[in-house]
């Protein structure tokens, strides 16, 4: 996961696309002690970063996950528009796209109080853990209840910002 971790934050750095890396893979950056399989991110919808999201990706040719592979799919700006949230594979690994989340919104919502980070080098905005906390109680998947007392004590222990 590291190596494509570095893989997308560079092609979405590279293509000047505007996203914050949210659900678990922020709080693990954060220093929560999960684990997580899948890289989300929380992308602008403004028609000029759909542009820059589909021409970042669209060689790496992400397909809807859980599709059969010859399923027609084509990943470009237009999708995007139409679209929302998508949970895309690209080779063995998994990438969501998200324009909205449980509780919390979208890009414009939640920009303002994410973090930034340097990793490889590169400035990377996470989600805020409050912004993270919520969204895990609002999506109430089975998974999300083990992840809430680390992210809280993770939380707690960072204090106020």
């Amino acid at each position: 996961m590291q190596g494509f971790f570095e893989q997308m934050v560079e092609r979405l750095a590279g293509g000047r696309v505007e996203y914050v890396v949210v659900g678990m893979m922020s709080g693990v950056l954060q220093g929560a002690s999960l684990v997580t399989r899948d890289l989300d991110i929380c992308y602008r919808r403004t028609p000029e970063n759909l542009a820059r999201l589909a021409s970042a990706l669209r060689d790496l040719k992400p397909h809807p996950r859980g599709f059969p592979a010859n399923a027609p799919f084509v990943f470009d700006e237009r999708t995007l528009r139409i679209g929302c949230n998508f949970t895309l594979a690209i080779g063995d690994e998994h990438l969501d796209l998200l324009g909205e989340m449980s509780a919390i919104g979208g890009y414009d919502d939640i920009v303002g109080d994410a973090i930034t980070v340097e990793i490889a080098g590169l400035q990377v905005r996470l989600l805020s853990l409050r912004h993270l906390i919520a969204s895990k109680r609002a999506a109430a998947r089975p998974k999300d209840p083990a992840a809430l007392p680390v992210l809280e004590a993770l939380l707690e222990m960072q204090g106020p910002r």
